[in-house]
């Protein structure tokens, strides 16, 4: 029958700390640690025969993701707020440091044809512009809890339900798509203050959306593996456009921030020389 892959509780804990940050997806998280695949394949695998398996790798992964979004929902809104650039940065360097890795695993050079170039700029733009809309349309909202209503539950399922889509998509943060809807201050209140009703409305709604979501990518990836990973290397990279936060005038702040970039490439390096072997 197996056993149970403890390494993903660690996994699942960086999973779950970069998804409390607006900009940074879990999907590029899971491809830079080398489980993408395998992550899509076990949740499309729950309603299969092969369940226990994928119970075996998903537990741990999501027993980490739910320590890191309770235990630090606080610390990261904090370094959201004042230390932006230096946090962004990091996630800059984890980005572009998992590109190498995703190029030789799909061996670009020698399987792309000229139409696999062609959907990756498209999805490379499509990232773009979804980046470029939400900084025109994702000024945070209040938090509703005070006053949270019946139709705030359900459009906070169905928020769950889309971010939660964005979530297996590398590039796409399922909590832009918190910040978009106006409930993102509304879901890290929650968090903060454990405020069940607000929680199992949107667990509620990520749990269908990830059942669904992962059977359509599961598809492609064992359809048209190729034409898959040119959408995923097109919006890896995309994503690190979007996350960009401008270079600070501030020396201190440049400095710590390029500290910050080359540490992210460092540990994606490291996780992928021990992961995608």
């Amino acid at each position: 029958m197996g056993k149970l892959d403890y390494h993903n509780l660690w996994r699942g804990f960086i999973m779950g700390t970069t998804e409390v940050v607006p900009g940074v997806s879990s999907g590029t998280i899971a491809v830079v640690l080398g489980i993408y695949e395998q992550l899509i394949a076990s949740i499309n695998g729950l309603s299969t025969r092969k369940w226990k398996q994928s119970i075996l790798f998903l537990a741990p992964l999501v027993i980490g993701i739910f320590i890191a979004v309770f235990s630090i929902a606080n610390l990261i809104d904090f370094l959201f707020e004042h230390y932006t650039a230096q946090l962004f940065y990091l996630f800059l360097g984890l980005i572009l440091g998992v590109l190498p890795f995703l190029v030789k695993r799909v061996r670009m050079k020698q399987t792309f044809s000229s139409k696999h170039y062609v959907i990756l700029a498209l999805s490379f733009a499509i990232i773009i512009a979804f980046g470029l809309w939400q900084g025109v349309h994702s000024e945070e909202a209040e938090s509703l809890l005070p006053s949270i209503t019946t139709g705030d539950y359900v459009a906070i399922f169905f928020a769950g339900w889309v971010a939660s889509s964005a979530m297996l998509l590398p590039g796409i943060s399922g909590s832009f798509i918190l910040l978009i809807t106006g409930y993102y201050r509304t879901i890290i209140d929650a968090l903060s203050n454990l405020h069940f009703p607000v929680l199992i409305t949107l667990i509620a709604g990520i749990g269908v959306g990830v059942l669904i979501t992962s059977k359509i990518v599961h598809f492609f990836l064992q359809r048209f593996p190729v034409g898959t990973y040119a959408v995923v290397i097109g919006m890896v990279a995309g994503s690190g456009i979007i996350i960009f936060p401008g270079i600070p005038l501030d020396f201190a702040a440049a400095f710590t921030s390029i500290v910050a970039f080359f540490v992210g490439v460092i540990i994606a390096l490291l996780l992928g020389r021990v992961e995608h072997k």
